[in-house]
């Protein structure tokens, strides 16, 4: 360990310890809003009355995270293995609850906070759990608790890691310091080749290419039957239906824009399926939607809350527009479209997730700014299968004109599943080669 590692790593502990009433302020805060932030309230301090040792750790700090350690932590359990889930935020921890309730019920699967970055809460942690090795998705670089970790013996990996050039550029501000920490990693489970060459050109070892574990995620069967019979009912069926999925705040006036010139040189008009990322916006999107002067029907009030169902009643006066004002039907909103613009990309925060509308076999549009999805954008580029438009007018020509085939797609898709298979295929020489 170098001396600047040390020095950062104590200076690090100070700021935690004397910051602790501020954080503990803050949870507080939080409750008022979200009671589940305050709740097992001692386990961010390491203790736990339900201990499972000898369990998988399985690190996923928030939502994304653990949806993309689902089909992971499913294998696990189908080979008899116990798991801890570890969270900061109340959504990751809720959906592991959720989706892992027979696993918790039958006690192969505990969900916990993960502890404050101290020593001795991850020493209460690693007394309760004892991991056999633990999994750190995508890439969330703790000090503490990679360094909890080694001193433990306990290998910790990077589990459906990449490196983006943005972080890459960050981290050689700040004296190498992250790539420091994650060399004390026991090495990485990462999504590509150029993935690992990035870990690698900075002194990350034991590295496995296992591809994007998202892939492997289930469609709840559910959705896609509901999407197809919802978009005869909006009468979808002789017109184009484009999605506009996971939208953020700082691209509605670009996609408006592009909606007003798709309309305004389409015979026929399409339907547009507009679905903000956050619910917090439901309302101040389908405000200014209306404000369009187009028609616009609102999930919420329009379609039964059980799709499962599928019977939507009367037929409707087909509208311009579908706001999906609804949480967890993601592709149920895919399975109507033609084309899908992913949001995101007109943002520096970066494009969201890809991989939903390709595994509905969808062609893939964003804005330039990919750096977020690095893997799998760069690989479905190439393919023609996923297309980056740079301004609106690009936009609106590409939801016209972008047509890659469904067999195109097929092929990349499968080309890029099993990432699961390809983590366990790669465990036995990862945790023989990990540092002791």
């Amino acid at each position: 360990m170098s001396l600047k590692l040390r020095a950062f790593l104590g200076l690090w502990s100070v700021l935690w310890h004397l910051g602790m009433p501020v954080i503990l302020l803050y949870i507080r805060k939080r409750a008022r809003k979200d009671p589940a932030y305050g709740a097992h309230l001692a386990q961010r301090f390491g203790r736990y009355r339900n201990p499972l040792p000898g369990s998988v750790w399985v690190h996923a700090v928030s939502l994304g995270e653990l949806r993309s350690a689902v089909p992971l932590i499913h294998a696990l359990l189908a080979r008899g293995e116990t798991v801890v889930t570890t969270h900061f935020t109340p959504a990751g921890r809720g959906e592991s609850e959720r989706v892992f309730a027979d696993a918790i019920a039958r006690g192969q699967l505990r969900a916990v906070w993960v502890p404050f970055e101290t020593a001795w809460a991850f020493a209460g942690f690693f007394r309760a759990f004892r991991p056999k090795y633990g999994l750190v998705m995508e890439i969330e670089i703790w000090p503490r608790m990679v360094m909890a970790a080694r001193r433990a013996g306990i290998p910790l990996f990077m589990c459906n890691a990449q490196y983006p050039t943005k972080s890459m550029a960050r981290d050689e501000k700040y004296w190498g310091l992250i790539p420091e920490i994650m060399c004390n990693m026991a090495g990485g489970f990462v999504k590509s080749r150029l993935q690992a060459d990035r870990f690698a050109s900075v002194g990350v070892r034991n590295l496995h290419v296992t591809g994007e574990l998202r892939f492997d995620q289930p469609i709840p069967p559910h959705l896609p039957g509901a999407g197809i019979a919802a978009r005869r009912w909006l009468g979808g069926e002789n017109r184009p239906v484009i999605a506009f999925a996971s939208t953020v705040e700082g691209e509605d006036d670009l996609y408006l824009d592009a909606i007003t010139r798709l309309r305004d040189t389409s015979d026929p008009k399409p339907m547009i399926v507009y679905i903000p990322r956050r619910p917090e916006r439901f309302d101040a999107i389908g405000d200014m939607l209306d404000k369009t002067g187009l028609t616009v029907l609102r999930r919420s009030r329009a379609l039964p809350n059980d799709l499962r169902d599928a019977a939507f009643g009367d037929p409707v006066a087909p509208p311009d527009i579908l706001l999906g004002d609804s949480l967890g039907e993601m592709y149920f909103y895919l399975a109507m479209a033609d084309r899908v613009v992913v949001g995101g990309g007109f943002t520096q925060g970066g494009a969201h997730n890809i991989i939903e509308p390709l595994a509905l076999k969808k062609p893939v549009i964003t804005g330039p700014e990919i750096w977020s999805i690095e893997y799998p954008f760069t690989e479905a580029e190439a393919a023609g299968v996923a297309l980056r438009a740079r301004h609106a007018t690009a936009l609106a020509q590409a939801l016209t004109t972008f047509a890659p085939s469904q067999t195109l797609i097929e092929t990349f898709f499968a080309d890029h599943a099993g990432g699961t298979d390809k983590f366990f295929a790669a465990l036995p020489d990862a945790l023989s080669d990990a540092p002791r």
